[in-house]
């Protein structure tokens, strides 16, 4: 039976190896940060290529605002590698080919039985792996916008930096 994925409660710590070889843990990547957490199909989809490139033109604004993104594929590491370097994405990408998290998690895609790919799934976290929000990105249209995620991560930052109001002389 998988955890529940949903606002409120706290996302598994996932252990996985990232795109260059190194075993990560998911909390030590999101560390005291928002986060976006983002399971995709594969380098292979058009959808996810067209998504990940929106994620690559808000990178910059994510890095100067403390906030992180994680991504998580089936691909194996050098193959992810190649990926994350063809999109000029920074981030960190996890790597599953074991397939060890699909089915723990529930999030294996059903209709594709060729690559057995994470449905597309993403998650906007607090530290503390705290699930704030979650969209199922089937379709492309349920996937969050870079309006969202600002949105998503304002709110986030707003709630845990004490010093988020203007200091008044």
């Amino acid at each position: 039976m998988a955890p529940p994925l949903s606002a409120g409660h706290r996302f598994p710590d996932l252990e996985l190896v990232d795109h260059g070889g190194s075993t990560r843990r998911l909390s030590d990547l999101v560390g005291g940060d928002p986060t976006l957490l983002h399971f995709y199909r594969g380098w292979w989809c058009p959808k996810e290529q067209t998504f990940l490139r929106g994620l690559v033109r808000l990178q910059d604004e994510a890095e100067v605002a403390y906030t992180r993104f994680v991504s998580v594929s089936v691909d194996p590491s050098p193959v992810t590698a190649a990926f994350r370097a063809g999109l000029g994405a920074r981030w960190t990408f996890l790597c599953d080919p074991d397939r060890v998290y699909l089915d723990a998690l529930e999030l294996r895609e059903t209709t594709d039985t060729l690559y057995n790919p994470y449905v597309p799934t993403a998650f906007v976290l607090r530290p503390g792996l705290e699930i704030d929000e979650s969209w199922n990105g089937y379709w492309f249209w349920g996937r969050p916008s870079a309006e969202e995620l600002r949105m998503a991560f304002r709110r986030v930052t707003r709630s845990i930096r004490d010093d988020w109001e203007v200091p008044r002389a």
